[in-house]
Order: structure tokens, then sequence, then C-alpha cells
């Protein structure tokens, strides 16, 4: 049975200058065929609040939500790293309940790490997480739990601003993080930020100079009509496929050719 990645291997992929493939995951459906496609890092988001639950934010979904979707991920891979998001709320509480919670995440669902969005307002919760052996993904820029504060997903770190997500990044990295997303901001700002951290960087919506890329899967593939941001690139259309082939399948029931009597067993 193939190891899988840990937190000792992404330092040596900055290192190496190997990109790393991150996915969203929300099933052990999707997680095993990105698993066998070679990605390295498996995140369970939030966003799945959106793109799954569909609502309008990720700040409806709950800890428990996230844990159960994790353990499906964890159930459906075998190579990829693991990491899950710690959804809105938990952070504006005390270092001693953000640690509850990842404690649960990791002890329940199998996740290698949990990530939390923020920069210098939560390196000190962080911090108690990782001096205490819990990996922790950060996530600077563009924090989708903050769309209320920033009036919308909105591209961060632009003029004056830019010395902000850089404070926030190395807050990230001094705090213990093994690896930090960089969503919304300037290429070149993610490039400045790259050179200056030792830790990996994982763009998304960043431009090509972060150590790593992910992008939600539903987005990737085309299933989620929601909202496109200009960032995502679509690899397939599977929306138009799963119609069709929905489609086909109920012209057939309604024709009477499915089943048919290879679909059927004999007394």
């Amino acid at each position: 049975m193939p190891s899988r990645l840990t937190v000792l291997d992404f330092p040596r992929l900055k290192a190496e200058k190997r990109p790393i493939v991150c996915v969203t995951a929300y099933d052990y459906t999707m997680a095993r065929l990105l698993d066998e496609a070679g990605v390295d890092m498996l995140l369970v988001g939030d966003s799945l609040g959106m793109v799954v639950q569909g609502h309008d934010t990720t700040l409806p979904v709950t800890l428990d939500q996230m844990i159960y979707h994790t353990q499906a991920v964890v159930r459906g891979s075998e190579k990829a790293f693991v990491a899950c998001d710690l959804p809105f709320g938990l952070c504006h509480r005390s270092s001693d309940v953000v640690l509850e919670a990842a404690i649960r995440v990791i002890k329940e669902s199998g996740a290698q790490a949990v990530k939390v969005e923020g920069g210098v307002p939560v390196a000190q919760t962080i911090q108690a997480l990782t001096t205490r052996h819990i990996p922790v993904l950060g996530h600077v820029g563009l924090t989708p739990q903050s769309v209320h504060a920033f009036g919308g997903f909105k591209v961060q770190g632009r003029g004056a601003a830019a010395d902000r997500v850089l404070a926030d990044a190395v807050a990230i990295e001094e705090a213990g993080a093994f690896a930090v997303v960089l969503e919304g901001i300037p290429a070149r700002l993610s490039e400045k930020i790259s050179a200056r951290l030792t830790i990996p960087t994982i763009g998304i919506g960043a431009g090509p100079g972060c150590d790593g890329q992910v992008l939600v899967v539903y987005d990737l593939l085309g299933l989620y009509d929601g909202v496109k941001p200009r960032f995502v690139k679509r690899y397939m259309d599977g929306s138009v496929l799963v119609r069709q082939a929905v489609g086909h399948f109920a012209e057939e029931v309604r024709n009477g050719s499915f089943p048919g009597e290879e679909h059927s067993f004999s007394e």
C-alpha cells in the first residue's frame, strides 16, 4: 500500500522546485479519482458550503459537517496528503476552543492537518496548534470566511494593502504553519511572498509564481454553474456531459430500451 505524503515532503518539494498539486474534495468517490490522478494534497474545503450545499458563502458550514466530509475523503485516498478547513467562527474564539476543534478533526476524520484562514490576528492561535504537533495549512489574501468584511469576494493586496498580506504570510510561517494558501492576490505579490517564505505557497487566483496551485474540483471539472472567478480554468465541460448522460438515461427509460436483457436477472 503506498504511503501518504507528509508535512515533511512539502519543504522538499519547494526546495526541488517541483510544483505542488492540490485539489479540493468532499467525498469518497471523487477523492479516489483525484488520488489516482496523482494529486499531492486533497483539501476538504469549507467551499463545500457553496458547491455541495448550495449556500452563497462558506459561512454556514459546521465543524461536524467538515469532519463528516473529511472522513469520506480520507477513506477514498491512499497517497495524497489530506487537510481539513476549520469552519467560520472557530478562530474568532479562544485558542483553547480552536485546539479542541482541531483535535476532533485529526482524531475523528483522519486528516493530517487543519487549514486556518487569516494572518496576523490568528498567528497566536496557529502557534497554539503547531506547538502541540497539529500541522496547520495557513490561508491569507482573499479569505472567504471574511467575505462580509471584504464587501464580497474581491481581490486583496493591491497597492498599499500588499504590505498587510505579506505581513500575514510571514506571521503564518513564524507561527509554524507548514504551507500557506495565497488566494485572490496580484501575481507580483504572490511571487514576492513565495520568495520571502521558506514554507511552500499554494496559489488560487494568485498567478504562476507560487510553489503550487489549488482549484475547487467542481470548478476544474466544469460541474459548478455558480460564480466563475477569473482564475478558474475548466478542464472539461462536466455539467454538459452530465446533462447529456442523464438525458440519455431518461430517454431510454421512457422509450423502454433500458433496462435491457443484459441488465436483468434470469430465473
